[in-house]
């Protein structure tokens, strides 16, 4: 006979081990902090010996709680795995989580690839710029802006988000063609309220003026914007990354090299428990083929650092 305590107070104490914070705990678990403690307590109680040391209004694993927590969650994670295996239903679709633009800009034009060398799996995309709670959805996979710190999760870097301004031929020619960091403050913008065009300014040299921003076309997302800029509609400001087709093949054009960023990434995620999953490596892997092939054509058709800025 096994002499396991209550799977309920176990359960929540491995949450609360994890994330050593009951509130985050009770989110997780989708209970009320004080249902929580109530569990914590109950379990400490039937084990004879403290888990949580309560300081103030933060709780800390003791030293036996710290020795069982890991314990715990290996037998959690063997728990996941061995009733992973009978989800049949799940392990034939893959699903996938991320933002508007990026599955409007490289996704929508890259998944298809991917299911059609793993036939035998559907590929499910949802698109959301909330961020998803692993935990409690059928998300096996997501792509992410940030900086790569979501707490539970394994995360890889894709590419660093960086921003130039951009438009059509036709745009740049009906503006004097050789235009300066300057003139962007004269000529129309599209997402003038958008923080990236000071910052990009700025560290271009120009003298950014404190003063609401200036009426123009406001769409929302990046992907809407560009097509804006190839219709001629404006200066777009836009991450090469992503319109690096429409650049090679003469529908954006970038007027100056400068590219800036604001520290965050694209980054793939998964939780960390789950990462040798046969359906998530074989993602994992065509996924970062297929950025680092697409990263190497876009520095091949940059300008030079320096275009534009004199």
């Amino acid at each position: 006979m096994r002499h396991i305590p209550s799977l309920p107070a176990v359960r929540v104490f491995e949450a609360a081990a994890r994330h050593e914070n009951f509130t985050r705990a009770a989110a997780e678990l989708g209970m009320t902090q004080a249902a929580v403690s109530y569990q914590i307590r109950l379990l400490e109680e039937r084990l004879g010996v403290g888990l949580f040391r309560r300081e103030k209004k933060k709780v800390m694993l003791t030293d036996a709680g710290r020795r069982a927590s890991g314990d715990v969650s290996r037998a959690f994670d063997v728990l996941d795995a061995a009733f992973s295996a009978l989800r049949a239903e799940d392990e034939g679709t893959l699903t996938i989580t991320t933002s508007y633009t990026f599955a409007n800009t490289w996704f929508a034009w890259r998944l298809g690839a991917f299911q059609m060398t793993n036939p035998e799996m559907a590929v499910r995309m949802l698109t959301d710029d909330a961020v998803v709670d692993f935990a409690g959805s059928e998300v096996d996979v997501g792509v992410r802006t940030g900086q790569g710190d979501w707490p539970g999760l394994a995360s890889e870097l894709l590419f660093r988000v960086d921003f130039t301004p951009m438009c059509s031929p036709e745009f740049l020619e009906r503006h004097g063609d050789s235009l300066k960091p300057k003139d962007l403050l004269d000529i129309p913008q599209i997402g003038p309220q958008d923080p990236w065009w000071a910052h990009w300014l700025r560290e271009a040299g120009v003298d950014v003026p404190e003063r609401p921003p200036k009426p123009g076309v406001r769409l929302g997302y990046q992907a809407h914007e560009g097509f804006a800029a190839m219709a001629g509609q404006g200066m777009a400001m836009l991450t090469p990354f992503f319109w690096r087709n429409d650049i090679a093949e003469g529908r954006l054009v970038r007027p100056f090299g400068q590219v800036s960023s604001r520290g965050w990434g694209y980054w793939l995620v998964y939780a960390e428990h789950r990462r040798l999953v046969p359906k998530i490596k074989h993602f994992r892997d065509w996924l970062l083929a297929e950025v680092a092939r697409d990263l190497k054509q876009l520095a091949a058709n940059a300008p030079p650092p320096d275009q534009g800025m004199s």
